[in-house]
């Protein structure tokens, strides 16, 4: 994987272990259907506006394909993590969001995307230690609804590892833009309806609107874009490998923006975060620091 690509995983990275923070803030005031459809919404219309500046074709004969991968790739998954944040914190659903690798690394072999290896596996069990580390996860009452709320979590990494590989093959046929446009239009119709219902309940507060809408334009319509040019590039499981760094960007951002405290966990959890992407993505660090010198 070159280095231009490991950097767009981070940026990514970045931007994706925001988005868990910005779940909990609007979820529990406008409620799961309504935030995820307005969440939707702001990331079709900035996907729409993106297209027609740059005269980009809808995909219309392949609305089947689309509608599939948004109902499994935007749709349930938003929708998962909207509900399960009324009742779980952030640093879980971050930490559950790692579940993405295995499912991916399995299903990416199942269609021939790509090969397993024990590389990969270390891979895998060293990004599970190391987010367990950033997140420092403390005593919960295992209540029925935290296990339901994980469960929802873990059902959305599901549908994301699940989906990577398919995603992939229609970067092969379908421009990345395109794509990214139409799984969100076909996504919010399906939500469209339920967040209809909830409406009358919401409540429009400046904070829930502005973490929506940064929620919106860049961590689901621009990140998606950059997300499916990256795959058209690499491997499936290389491209999943940003799922491990999502928990140490989430704890960073807590930090910096909430006062969260810092664990000593985060030294070792970020190494091992580190060391989990180089092995999935069979990234050379070296090639980083090369590129990073002064000429």
């Amino acid at each position: 994987m070159k280095t231009r690509h490991l950097l767009q995983l981070v940026l990514l990275s970045a931007l994706w272990g925001a988005s868990f923070l910005f779940i909990r803030i609007a979820s529990p005031v406008l409620g799961p259907q309504v935030a995820a459809a307005l969440r939707i919404g702001l990331a079709t219309l900035t996907l729409m506006a993106i297209m027609r500046a740059t005269r980009e074709p809808w995909p219309w004969q392949h609305w089947r394909e689309l509608t599939g991968l948004g109902a499994l790739t935007v749709a349930l998954p938003f929708l998962l993590y909207a509900w399960a944040a009324l009742r779980l914190p952030a640093g879980y659903s971050s930490l559950l969001n790692t579940m993405v690798v295995p499912f991916g690394v399995l299903a990416s072999a199942w269609m021939k995307e790509d090969t397993l290896s024990l590389r990969k596996w270390l891979g895998c069990l060293c990004g599970f230690v190391g987010v367990a580390f950033i997140v420092q996860l403390g005593p919960v009452q295992p209540t029925p609804e935290l296990m339901l709320a994980a469960l929802a979590c873990m059902g959305a990494a599901a549908c994301y590892g699940m989906c990577t590989p398919w995603m992939k093959r229609s970067t092969q046929r379908i421009s990345p833009l395109a794509i990214a446009a139409g799984i969100h239009a076909a996504a919010l119709l399906m939500l469209v309806p339920g967040a209809a219902w909830d409406w009358p309940q919401a409540r429009f507060t400046v904070p829930a609107l502005l973490a929506v809408l940064v929620m919106g334009v860049v961590t689901s319509g621009l990140a998606y874009w950059l997300n499916l040019r990256v795959l058209s590039q690499i491997s499936p499981v290389a491209a999943m490998s940003s799922a491990f760094m999502i928990p140490l960007f989430g704890v960073a951002w807590g930090h910096i923006f909430l006062g969260e405290a810092l664990g000593p966990g985060m030294l070792w959890g970020g190494a091992l975060v580190l060391l989990a992407t180089s092995l999935v993505t069979g990234f050379n660090p070296l090639r980083l620091l090369a590129f990073l010198r002064p000429r």
